[in-house]
């Protein structure tokens, strides 16, 4: 290794075949990019339709993007892969413990941080600026966080790869709605009730699938949250269609007091309060980080049994799996199982926090943004999945405050345009400097004597 690496120094950069990609690279922006942006079509005061040439700023634009491919090829991509190889040859036991250290002090210390913050944003906002901080970024994250420990299970845990997750969100999000409209039971009632839902359907969804592995077990799933999603759009007399399912009840606090501003119970009105939705939003922040705690605490405590380990074995090489006895119907049912519990759990606070639920709230678009979180995070790592749900959830969140850059392109110019651009640029740029995710260091659960931390590389990816 160390003699290829030395041979590949001494060649030097290829500037040809760095400068050959780039125009090539250059040659098909500019087809993508010129219909797409070179061509404009608007309307003129007679209310005609007129065409704008911008093939200029196509070809511009093509430009930057060739001259980028070339930068890659000749600089970031052997310097990406003289670090790759460096790191491999120096990753030592020592280091690979303190990143584990670093990891757990990580991970303590967010979960302070996690229980202050609401107290930390209502200090610093105040209770009517507090709401879009404690909602739309803790209460948003979260929910994501819990998803992704629940998808951990199914794709980071057992390798099997379920692009079909959010069929189980939205079992226990419409479990939740029609049980409290049309039995009005509470919540604390259906909670339970709609985690054992997704769970029946995720076991539903394991039997057909136990043969498949890979690619065929991704279409699969994906068919079967498209199978779902098209379910609650036709069967209209019973998800409502299109139009979704309203006025869904709150969350009450166990019953002793209630968030709506008309109940005698209020809780405003009980502690002489100024009447606002940021107490609500405040305890919803609490309920849903209680609930993505007791996620990761029944699966660490899961990973530590014959079960967690049954798991692991499975994702290693499911044929040694079953050389050792082990019944992999069993596994994979379970693992199924136990991650659409975990989404219906999810489901149902979603439907609560939101009091409205359709199929557009579920289509394949979260699906791949939780199996994202999985990827990117590192499979099979808890504080990894967690990093990654901040990172993720919480940068399309700020990427909406980009309001600033009007003052630098004008008036005319809409951030939330390039929000999803910029999104996509970040993710590839976590993914060529940590392709293994945030956390690649493992720590297995069986261990002679001691417990050594070991690197990524050395863990299958959850493939299936």
């Amino acid at each position: 290794m160390n003699s290829a690496l030395k041979s590949n120094n001494g060649a030097g950069i290829d500037f040809g075949r760095a400068l050959k990609d780039g125009v090539i690279v250059a040659i098909i922006a500019f087809a993508l990019l010129g219909p797409l942006v070179g061509l404009k079509t608007d309307q003129n005061m007679s209310n005609e339709l007129i065409l704008q040439n911008r093939l200029g700023l196509a070809a511009v634009l093509s430009a930057i993007v060739g001259i980028g491919r070339f930068l890659l090829s000749a600089f970031v991509y052997p310097w990406v892969a003289a670090r790759g190889n460096r790191t491999k040859a120096a990753a030592t036991l020592a280091e690979l413990e303190a990143r584990a250290k670093f990891a757990k002090g990580l991970s303590v210390t967010g979960l302070i941080f996690l229980f202050v913050y609401p107290i930390l944003i209502i200090s610093l906002f105040g209770v009517q600026g507090s709401i879009k901080w404690v909602d739309n970024y803790g209460v948003q994250i979260l929910i994501y966080v819990m998803l992704g420990w629940g998808l951990n299970i199914v794709i980071g845990l057992a390798g099997l790869l379920d692009l079909g997750y959010v069929a189980f969100y939205a079992v226990g999000a419409y479990s939740y709605s029609l049980l409290a409209i049309n039995f009005h039971l509470s919540f604390w009632v259906l909670l339970p009730v709609a985690g054992l839902l997704a769970a029946f359907w995720g076991v539903i969804l394991g039997f057909p699938v136990l043969r498949l592995r890979g690619d065929y077990l991704a279409i699969v799933t994906l068919a079967f949250g498209e199978i779902i999603r098209l379910v609650l759009i036709n069967w209209k007399d019973f998800s409502g269609g299109s139009a979704g399912i309203s006025s869904i009840p709150k969350v009450t606090m166990f019953g002793i007091y209630s968030f709506d501003v008309s109940a005698p119970n209020n809780f405003a009105k009980a502690f002489h309060l100024a009447a606002s939705s940021a107490y609500y939003k405040v305890f919803l922040y609490y309920l849903i980080l209680l609930l993505a705690l007791l996620t990761a605490f029944i699966t660490m405590r899961l990973r530590r049994l014959p079960i967690g380990r049954a798991w692991e074995a499975l994702r290693e090489d499911e044929v040694a799996c079953r050389s050792l006895g082990i019944n992999t119907t069993n596994t994979k049912l379970t693992a199924f199982a136990i991650g659409a519990m975990f989404g219906g759990f999810a489901g149902s606070f979603f439907a609560a926090r939101q009091g409205f639920v359709s199929p557009e709230s579920f289509i394949f678009m979260e699906s791949a943004v939780i199996v994202a979180i999985v990827v990117l995070g590192g499979m099979g790592s808890m504080i990894g999945v967690a990093l990654a749900a901040v990172a993720m959830i919480g940068g399309t969140e700020l990427l909406r405050e980009l309001d600033f850059l009007k003052k630098v392109f004008g008036n005319d110019f809409n951030p939330d345009q390039y929000r999803m651009l910029l999104f996509g640029l970040a993710m590839v740029i976590i993914m060529v400097w940590k392709p293994r995710g945030f956390v690649s260091a493992r720590q297995p659960t069986a261990f002679l004597f001691k417990r050594k931390t070991v690197s990524g590389d050395l863990v299958k990816e959850g493939h299936g």
